[in-house]
């Protein structure tokens, strides 16, 4: 059985859940890696209870140790990732005459620097073992900033530069990056919990389903080589662009 590493992964209803739902659904074993132990035991007890393998590990995605960690449960499980995603992400919002230094730091810490050391390990791991798929989660924010999301535009148009980096470096090593700009409201935990506002005025159709996102990160890790996309820009058909 093959491994695949999902590092950012919260509720069962977000976007890192529905990736190890669709890559376990698949067949892979799947390394469920975040912040909260609770949750990403939820996550990989529920793809236990239906027929998946799951191992859940428990990681700071900004430290260089806990990343080479989530790698070493991958091969202690089944063998070199053959699929890692970077999902990672702190949306947070200031201000810019409101924010401190630490702020700023932190965001671009979770959204890009977490990212480079993830693509680091899978860049020394994966293509003497065959290569295989390195994919980031983008956001709207990683083409363009506007106040409060300064800080966040900027990790986002980092973590998008480092995808580009390790691309053109690796892919020719048999190591495919690709790197997905999710362009609108997400139909998740955030705005089931926090915004149902804004999920009443969108609606279904206009919000992209989770389930969809990772039929979309699938099918780039499915893509036969003569034709690998390095960015993909995803929306539902309403979204204005």
């Amino acid at each position: 059985m093959g491994t695949a590493i999902v590092v950012g992964v919260g509720a069962e209803t977000g976007v890192g859940g529905a990736l190890c739902r669709r890559f376990a659904s698949e067949g892979l074993h799947v390394i469920v890696g975040g912040r909260t132990p609770a949750k990403i035991e939820a996550v990989a007890e529920s793809l236990r209870k239906q027929g998946g393998e799951a191992t859940a590990v428990q990681i700071d995605a900004t430290q260089s140790d806990d990343i080479v960690r989530i790698f070493d449960a991958a091969e202690e499980a089944g063998g070199v990732p053959e699929l890692v995603v970077y999902n990672a992400g702190n949306n947070q919002f200031s201000g810019l005459l409101d924010m401190s230094d630490e702020f700023f730091e932190q965001v671009w810490r979770v959204c890009c620097f977490g990212g480079f050391l993830t693509g680091r390990e899978a860049a020394k791991r994966m293509p003497p073992a065959g290569g295989g798929s390195l994919l980031f989660t983008g956001a709207t924010a990683s083409m363009r900033a506007r106040p409060p999301f300064t800080a966040f535009a900027s990790a986002k148009a980092a973590l998008r530069g480092v995808a580009q980096g390790i691309a053109r470096e690796f892919g020719p090593q048999g190591l495919h990056v690709g790197h997905v700009v999710i362009d609108g409201v997400i139909d998740g935990d955030i705005v089931n919990e926090a915004m149902p506002v804004i999920k009443e005025r969108l609606g279904a159709e206009g919000m992209l389903q989770v389930d969809d996102i990772a039929a979309t990160f699938w099918m780039l890790h499915n893509q036969p080589k003569s034709t690998w996309t390095l960015e993909l820009d995803i929306r539902p058909y309403k979204e204005t662009f």
